[in-house]
């Protein structure tokens, strides 16, 4: 898929995503400055789909994340973050499986209330494809909209090498 197909769709699934959100609740803690105040968890766990086309595959895929966290209160002590190390698996299952990528990334998490939290993913991976293999940087964003504290839908970008995104949801446990 051409570049700005690519990204028009990304833009097209962020927006649709920010217009269905429900909105702000009565209940809504702002949480940013109270550092250390975020579920606690031993590994999160998200599936994920997909959504756009890379250079890699040739059509939507499945994936699967899992971030162990490795520092509870992350790099900035004033604020509420959180550093996790994360292991990942995308797939394009169209292509019979032939194209897939295996990213290792720094998670850091900034938990802004009770029900949002943002993260970015500087890491390297290796991609799978049709028997190539390629060793490289990926850069990875996203948010978080946290149903309960264990539970939350993820919207992430995928920025480096190419421009794509995927939705899943993540479990805390």
């Amino acid at each position: 898929m051409h570049p700005f197909r690519s990204l028009c769709l990304s833009l097209f699934v962020v927006s649709a995503l920010v217009a269905l959100a429900p909105p702000a609740r009565a209940d809504e803690q702002m949480i940013v400055k109270l550092a250390g105040d975020h579920p606690r968890y031993v590994v999160e766990l998200e599936p994920q789909l997909l959504l756009t086309w890379n250079q890699v595959s040739d059509g939507p895929g499945v994936g699967l994340r899992a971030t162990i966290p490795i520092v509870d209160n992350g790099f900035l002590s004033r604020i509420n973050n959180s550093v996790g190390i994360g292991f990942g698996f995308d797939a394009n299952p169209i292509s019979s499986g032939k194209n897939f990528t295996l990213p290792v990334v720094l998670q850091w998490n900034f938990w802004l209330s009770t029900h949002f939290s943002v993260f970015g993913e500087p890491g390297l991976a290796v991609v799978f494809d049709h028997g190539d293999a390629r060793f490289g940087p990926v850069i990875y964003a996203g948010g978080r909209y946290h149903f309960s504290p264990d539970i939350a839908l993820t919207l992430r970008l995928l920025g480096v090498p190419s421009l794509d995104s995927a939705i899943g949801l993540s479990f805390l446990l």
